[in-house]
């Protein structure tokens, strides 16, 4: 996606932005989808149900913190364990970008969360769903998307030890998700990355679960159980195929940057909230 890890970010530079630019679904013909092993995801392995009231649990969820750019200029300062900016109430997580300078010179605040992976929040192959309402201004930029637990591959950065974009929505494209992978081989500084995005019309004013399968073979992206977006493992080395170990959960809501602020910031529209009902991680098994 975007926001890179703090281990990234002098590795990554901006311009994310292009992963619109030449999107693709890289999937299976009929007959190749038949071949391929049967799997299911019943067996749930990790959740937050967010039926607690405060800051959101820290046996399971710890925070990146800063105003760095993060590697695309983005305008906002990740906090710690605020309340204005990550707070549970009402059966529901709330992640909140503000227009504060709180952190001069970052003009805005949210948060970056990032399920623990002591707390059991990590996997390798399974499903992960979340049940979440996008916020809807200009220049806004949430993402539910997963980095590895260990950098182990190439230099040991972004993007050769992959990353899954389950959702990223910017603002100023209204009903628009794309979900997208980035490795080694296929990302969007050589304009090949792997990406495609389906209409979601209420994605700012109703819940949706965003959901991604994860296979030996294949990344697949859904919303509401309809699948738009896979990306293939081709048996060439880890260059084109890094996710065969595991990986975390990240939920944030960035502002600007540049692809979320392209088309620049709706500054008088803030506060602006990212509203998740439930995160569920379920293993993988086959049939």
């Amino acid at each position: 996606m975007k926001l890179f890890s703090n281990q990234a970010i002098l590795s990554a530079t901006a311009g994310l932005l292009l992963l619109i630019c030449a999107s693709g679904t890289t999937g299976f013909s009929p007959p190749e989808r038949s071949k391929l092993p049967k799997y299911s995801f019943k067996e749930l392995l990790w959740s937050d149900e967010f039926n607690y009231t405060g800051l959101p649990d820290s046996v399971k969820w710890t925070y990146d913190v800063g105003g760095s750019g993060w590697g695309n200029k983005e305008a906002q300062f990740y906090t710690k364990a605020r309340r204005e900016n990550a707070r549970v109430e009402n059966g529901h997580l709330i992640i909140e970008a503000r227009r504060e300078a709180l952190n001069p010179p970052n003009p805005y605040t949210s948060t970056r969360l990032v399920s623990r992976v002591k707390g059991g929040g990590s996997l390798t192959y399974g499903r992960v769903e979340v049940r979440a309402q996008l916020p809807a201004a200009r220049g806004t930029w949430p993402a539910i998307w997963m980095l590895p637990d260990d950098w182990k591959y190439g230099d040991k950065s972004w993007p050769a030890n992959g990353e899954i974009d389950i959702m990223e929505y910017v603002g100023y494209r209204p009903a628009i998700v794309q979900a997208s992978t980035h490795c080694k081989k296929y990302y969007f500084r050589t304009n090949n990355q792997k990406t495609d995005s389906i209409s979601v019309p209420t994605a700012t004013t109703a819940y949706h679960v965003y959901a991604m399968e994860w296979t030996p073979e294949t990344i697949t992206a859904l919303v509401d159980g309809k699948s738009y977006f896979t990306s293939r493992n081709e048996h060439s080395g880890w260059e084109a195929w890094p996710w065969d170990h595991p990986f975390h959960l990240l939920l944030n809501v960035a502002v600007g940057g540049e692809w979320g602020g392209k088309k620049g910031i709706a500054e008088t529209a803030f506060p602006q909230q990212m509203l998740v009902d439930y995160v569920r991680f379920y293993k993988l098994k086959q049939q």
